[in-house]
């Protein structure tokens, strides 16, 4: 429900400024009043209300004062609690259920104040978009909540940052489709404003299409754009007008891979949607092309223009179904201990204690100090898994810090490698521990050719949501699986592998959309050479991956995943055969 949305204000000002104090007031009152008419409570925030500097500059005239005075301004955030995170609407256009249209959902009044069309023609305008009726915005909400409670909307983006148009390119590339936009229905109906701010209509236009047309493409007021089915187009009317919420027809996705702008047949505009993409796209590049490796830079920049890029295109070698049943095993009340092991700066403990839970370990939280100290020990546990994080900041190297805990406390040392000589234990090593496990590889049998793990070819840490083969390999790990190919999540700043040793046993590839083994930046987001991210030893006992297979382990977690994936029950994700296959072979 709309009451259970929160606000947190994070509010500036330079109080004490002259006019200022008066500017705050009116605006805090503005908001207050808006949110007790629409039912909406700020429970937290923040003040910074010093937002003046003053000096004193000298002149050949003498001394100047000089001051600059920050504007009031706001930011809120807005949190709310879910039921179903992967009931999340997104801008991606749906191309797969037959003919759609798109709806503009209209709570303004063609306002062009403050508009990024405006500033980029250096100007702001005295009519700025506002919430004149706080009633249409609840039922605004209402509405959009009920489509989506029925299962008519596929796609969903708000209207108010850039306008119709930029909504609806934004849509088509996520996409990687195209778009006309129609723009009769919609500038036959709206309302615009005088210069004196008075309310016009149409008719007062007469012979001012253009302004009309660009009004209706570039407003910012409150609003959204929809995607829904053809064959569903009455009862989202119906819907819409028994909340009263003005809307439009605006448009279809195309199969040309154009943005088209249309009105009465005729075209307005039109531009090939990789164009308008790389145009999106061109400030960021000239960006990352100072601050990152610039040829990484343009990797991404000129990856836009493969207009065929099918996206990320998972492929299963095995049952996803198969995942759905608890193995008997799990039944029958044998949980094998399992040490989730940290050091300090470690953040990945929960997921990787959730993953091997689920798969029918007993999951048990293992700090470094507890080895060290004595209060555990590596003997009392069937596997041990190495999480991911930044242990110790990385400042000596990423993992350093917490392999260097190890080799040089003699008990420590003494007990890994006890672990590591038991014939019937297993490792895991992700990320930060894959990093931290390689640098033990001194300790595990049959893990002298392991790589070692440096900066990113692009110089950043990468945050990304990529695809990977499963290369076919003795890892207890990946047995049943090799040939797949899967999103997973990396969170790395010194992922690429440098190889030593040419008998390393890969296990899994950073791959392209069309499954071939890249070494294309951000497809591989740190430039290991053929993609690789993951080796195992050759009895399979010990495995090290810089992608986090326990942070998708479920389908809720993944940012995007086939929808046919759904028709598995569980939750689960092909992820979870990773945490089974260990379970499996624990016996």
């Amino acid at each position: 429900e709309l009451a259970a949305v929160k606000l947190s204000a994070n509010w500036m000002a330079a109080c004490g400024a002259s006019g200022e104090d008066a500017r705050l007031y009116d605006t805090v009152a503005a908001v207050s009043e808006l949110c007790q008419r629409v039912g909406l409570a700020i429970p937290v925030g923040k003040d910074s209300l010093s937002m003046r500097a003053a000096w004193v500059e000298a002149r050949r005239q003498g001394e100047v004062q000089k001051e600059v005075v920050s504007p009031v301004s706001l930011i809120v955030t807005a949190f709310a609690p879910v039921t179903d995170v992967r009931r999340t609407l997104t801008p991606q256009l749906r191309l797969d259920v037959g003919e759609t249209e798109l709806l503009l959902l209209d709570l303004g009044r063609g306002r062009l104040g403050g508009s990024s069309l405006a500033q980029v023609f250096n100007a702001t305008g005295e009519d700025a978009p506002d919430i004149d009726r706080p009633e249409s915005l609840i039922a605004f909400f209402a509405a959009v909540r009920r489509l989506k409670q029925e299962n008519l909307l596929l796609a969903y983006h708000d209207r108010s940052d850039g306008g119709l148009f930029v909504a609806a390119v934004e849509m088509a590339f996520a996409a990687h489709a195209g778009v006309t936009l129609d723009m009769e229905g919609l500038c036959a109906d709206m309302r615009t404003l005088d210069v004196d701010g008075a309310e016009k209509h149409p008719e007062h236009f007469a012979g001012r299409d253009q302004e009309r047309i660009i009004r209706a493409l570039f407003n910012e007021e409150a609003g959204a754009v929809i995607q829904i089915r053809r064959s569903d187009r009455e009862k989202v009317t119906v819907c819409l007008r028994d909340f009263a919420v003005p809307h439009a027809f605006v448009g279809h996705p195309n199969d040309a891979d154009e943005i088209r702008v249309i009105r009465n047949a005729k075209s307005i505009f039109r531009a090939s949607r990789v164009a308008l993409q790389r145009v999106w796209s061109e400030t960021g590049f000239y960006m990352q092309r100072l601050r990152d490796n610039p040829e990484c830079a343009r990797e991404a920049y000129d990856g836009i223009l493969d207009a065929a890029d099918p996206g990320l295109s998972p492929k299963l070698a095995f049952d996803l179904s198969a995942l759905a049943n608890d193995a008997p095993y799990l039944h029958s009340g044998a949980r094998p201990r399992m040490a989730i092991l940290r050091e300090q700066g470690v953040n990945s403990q929960y997921e990787m204690a959730a993953a091997f839970d689920r798969a029918g370990f007993e999951a048990v939280d293992v700090h470094m100090s507890d080895l060290i100290a004595g209060r555990q020990t590596l003997a009392d546990f069937k596997g041990l898994a190495a999480c991911g994080g930044f242990s110790y900041g990385d400042v000596l190297g990423a993992g350093q810090g917490w392999a260097r805990t190890i080799l040089m406390n003699a008990r420590c040392r003494d007990e890994f490698s006890a672990f590591f000589q038991r014939p019937d234990s297993f490792a895991l090593g992700v990320c930060n521990g894959c990093q931290m496990m390689s640098a033990l590889k001194t300790l595990i049998p049959g893990a002298e050719h392991w790589p070692d793990f440096r900066k990113n070819r692009v110089e950043q840490f990468e945050a990304r949501f990529v695809q990977v083969e499963i290369l076919p390999s003795p890892s207890l790990f990946f047995v049943g699986m090799a040939g797949s190919v899967l999103p997973v999540v990396v969170s790395h700043g010194e992922g690429r592998a440098v190889i030593r040793r040419t008998e390393a046993l890969p296990v899994l590839r950073y791959v392209d959309h069309r499954g071939a083994a890249t070494e294309t930046y951000p497809l591989n987001p740190n430039g290991s050479p053929g993609g690789l991210t993951g080796v195992t030893t050759a009895d399979g006992r010990f495995t090290i991956m810089m992608p986090h297979p326990e942070r998708v382990f479920r389908r809720s977690q993944m940012s995007w995943y086939p929808k046919d994936w759904d028709a598995h029950a569980n939750d689960a994700s092909p992820w979870l055969a990773l945490f089974m296959n260990a379970r499996r072979w624990a016996g």
